[in-house]
């Protein structure tokens, strides 16, 4: 685990209150980088949820909701690594079947989910507000595609 530092941890604001995420630069640090790039931008302002599959995970960063977006940065080389585990509150990068084409979308971990272990990337974990995340309005189907769903008010570094 990275020693607590400012310039790791991002503030996601919520409508219902604030989460905080502790990146993970340690084991992911062009996904962590990425993040922090995109939350210091405004990236992630009004950006839904797009995705929550209740009992899985809630998927955002995309900022046509489609599931289809994402930055007009390159997308990312994989940072699997097998000590890093899907816990609940692990944020994972989202990705297509090509491991190497994680973007500006992210997944937060309900509960753990050991067959996406070396998988996915593991950018970081929420460290407060987990509550707040259970809370996010859930998929139908499936798909776990959210109609109306909820969105990031705000997401900024802590030290911005």
């Amino acid at each position: 685990m990275s020693e607590e530092n400012k310039s790791d941890m991002l503030h996601m604001d919520l409508a219902s209150g604030k989460v905080v995420i502790r990146l993970r630069p340690d084991i992911a640090p062009l996904a962590a980088e990425r993040l922090r790039t995109l939350s210091a931008e405004g990236f992630y302002d009004n950006v839904p949820f797009h995705r929550v599959i209740p009992g899985f995970m809630a998927q955002g960063g995309d900022p046509t909701g489609t599931g289809t977006g994402g930055s007009k940065l390159p997308d990312l080389k994989a940072e699997f690594t097998n000590a890093a585990k899907f816990l609940r509150g692990t944020i994972g990068m989202a990705r297509t079947m090509d491991p190497n084409s994680a973007n500006s979308q992210f997944f937060i971990m309900f509960e753990p989910a050991p067959h996406l272990d070396g998988q996915y990337t593991i950018v970081g974990e929420v460290t407060e507000g987990m509550d707040l995340i259970d809370k996010i309005k859930k998929g139908s189907g499936g798909g776990g595609v959210v109609q109306d769903p909820d969105r990031i008010v705000k997401m900024r570094p802590a030290d911005a």
